[in-house]
């Protein structure tokens, strides 16, 4: 499998030969399933007796005459504790149930959740398969709803540049007319979401992946090494990446080693 290679301007040059693990077989259960375990989240509980560590009495009497009863007081028989005590007259806290201060919850997280596991070899697939996703045109409209057709994927570069603005100049003469998919854009959200701790949505933009030994950052781009890209990078599948030379190389050397 070849793909186009650009300069740093974004000009056509040649052709280069993708490794071949972008020719594997796409497994996207694995991919999911390792999706699955790397963002798993430790399961939290409260405490089994939480809420129920008072002595509190269930349902006090409501009948006349009775010692320590709620009769004539109009209050409800919810199950209370005893703050103080003045001759007959009592003084009573709603306690354990969940409507009361201090009370358990009504429905609280049950600590419900098995850590996942996955074998090294399933891991193997699956990132060759995110690999691979990225230079699949049918996956790559898939995950973008406004994208209708794509000439050819992956994006190789020679190198990138120093610059910022002469990486926004590379990104837009290489995607084109779809170049707003490829810069990360970041926006106020509308409605409550901006009280409630997501004040902010953006998208995720183009990846660029770089050689182990290339040093590259630069605001608004996700920029990582080819060591470093994890499966949340490139998951869903189908994300749109741009490699640099010295990446692709670096993707081959380690496929040598593994099978060496």
């Amino acid at each position: 499998m070849k793909a186009q290679l650009y300069s740093q301007t974004g000009e056509k040059k040649s052709h280069v030969e993708l490794p071949k693990l972008f020719s594997v077989r796409i497994r996207e259960d694995i991919v999911k399933k390792y999706f699955e375990v790397d963002k798993f989240i430790q399961p939290y509980s409260p405490k089994p007796r939480a809420g129920l560590r008072q002595s509190a009495t269930g349902t006090i009497s409501h009948q006349r005459h009775d010692w320590k009863g709620h009769y004539g007081r109009g209050i409800s028989r919810a199950p209370r504790k005893t703050m103080w005590r003045r001759g007959t007259q009592f003084f009573w806290v709603g306690a354990n149930v969940p409507g009361t201060r201090g009370g358990r919850q009504a429905h609280p997280p049950k600590g419900i959740g098995v850590e996942k596991k996955i074998n090294k070899k399933e891991i193997e697939v699956a990132m060759n398969s995110a690999f691979a996703a990225t230079a699949h045109k049918d996956l790559v409209v898939r995950r973008y709803s406004t994208l209708e057709k794509i000439e050819h994927v992956p994006f190789v570069i020679e190198s990138i540049p120093t610059k910022t603005k002469e990486l926004k100049n590379l990104i837009k003469n290489i995607f084109g007319e779809n170049s707003k998919l490829a810069f990360r854009v970041k926006e106020v959200r509308a409605g409550k979401g901006k009280t409630r701790g997501r004040k902010y949505k953006s998208n995720a933009g183009v990846l660029i992946i770089t050689g182990n030994n290339e040093n590259a950052k630069f605001a608004g781009f996700d920029i990582k090494p080819i060591n470093e890209v994890s499966i949340s990078d490139l998951y869903p599948l189908g994300r749109l990446t741009v490699f640099t030379q010295k990446a692709l190389n670096d993707l081959n050397k380690e496929k040598k080693e593994k099978v060496k």
